[in-house]
């Protein structure tokens, strides 16, 4: 644990404090938009995949490019006329927005219930694949003499994201009480008309919750893997801010609070990945911090 508060302690004294500042402040004003405006339900809310893919990628490539800019006016760096860092600042909001923006109905059981439960199984599993394939074409073109973006167990030290996780539980207890919360929590209530009469319901569950727990997977790969360790290459720590932005953006459909802290999770998760090189770490918090939101919903939900 000290040696993750010494990386925190460290990136704080490096970073430009005005460009902290105003990145902060930008997260801020998309935060407000969104809850005041309903950016994120207005997007959700479009059928055509092009219309959500458009909208998606404008929202992203703002959050991702914008703390980018504020470095360059700021505290000009050399990056910016670099072609291959451009087409990646560019690239990397496609690949999340069309990620986002993928929805289908597969035709997989005889009964509605059921159709709806097995959609909802292959519905994360399918987007990590997707996306593992479209990044691992970018790391084998790339960076194929480094670690797949992070998926390396070398300098990953288990001890210090337990204490992180202990430290959460009586947070996420006390956020399980508010209605926000349960309204979203547990995800499991999205398909527990389709499972709860099965005679294994028990089995459907923790299989859904293992499907679930495949999309973090996928967020860690791409926000810690590949939006830090990818564009420290051109950009060094300056690749933190821009990510953790662009993170928070995501959660735009979340409840606030969790929003919110989502942007200082990204600045810790990515921190850390920048010291160590391995992405390992924040999945373990990353997958346990929504296990046990999880939990926290099932047990508070009447």
């Amino acid at each position: 644990m000290k040696k993750i508060t010494g990386f925190i302690r460290l990136y704080f004294y490096d970073v430009n404090r005005t460009v902290l500042l105003f990145v902060s402040l930008l997260t801020a004003a998309l935060i407000f938009c969104n809850y005041h405006y309903g950016i994120d339900p207005w997007i959700s809310h479009h059928d055509s995949f092009i219309l959500r893919f458009g909208y998606r990628y404008i929202l992203s490539l703002t959050t991702f490019i914008i703390p980018y800019l504020i470095y360059q006016l700021i505290k000009p760096a050399e990056y910016f006329s670099n072609t291959a860092f451009l087409l990646m600042l560019f690239t990397a909001p496609a690949i999340f927005s069309a990620k986002m923006a993928m929805v289908y109905d597969f035709n997989l059981a005889t009964t509605s219930h059921w159709n709806h439960y097995w959609n909802r199984i292959i519905y994360w599993p399918l987007r990590l694949t997707v996306l593992s394939f479209i990044l691992f074409l970018i790391w084998k073109k790339y960076y194929r003499h480094d670690s797949f973006f992070g998926l390396t167990i070398k300098n990953f030290e288990w001890r210090p994201y337990v204490w992180m996780l202990i430290i959460m539980v009586p947070l996420i207890a006390a956020a399980s009480t508010q209605p926000d919360f349960l309204q979203v929590y547990p995800k499991l209530k999205m398909v527990a008309v389709d499972i709860n009469n099965s005679s294994n319901a028990w089995f459907y569950k923790l299989l859904f919750e293992l499907s679930y727990g495949s999309d973090f997977i996928s967020i860690e790969l791409f926000f810690r893997g590949f939006l830090i360790l990818a564009f420290i290459k051109w950009a060094g720590k300056d690749a933190i801010l821009p990510m953790a932005c662009f993170y928070c953006s995501i959660h735009f459909g979340k409840p606030l609070g969790e929003c919110i802290s989502s942007y200082f999770g990204g600045l810790l998760l990515g921190i850390v990945v920048y010291h160590t090189r391995s992405i390992f770490g924040g999945l373990m918090v990353h997958l346990g911090i929504a296990w046990l939101m999880e939990i926290g919903g099932y047990i508070m939900t009447p």
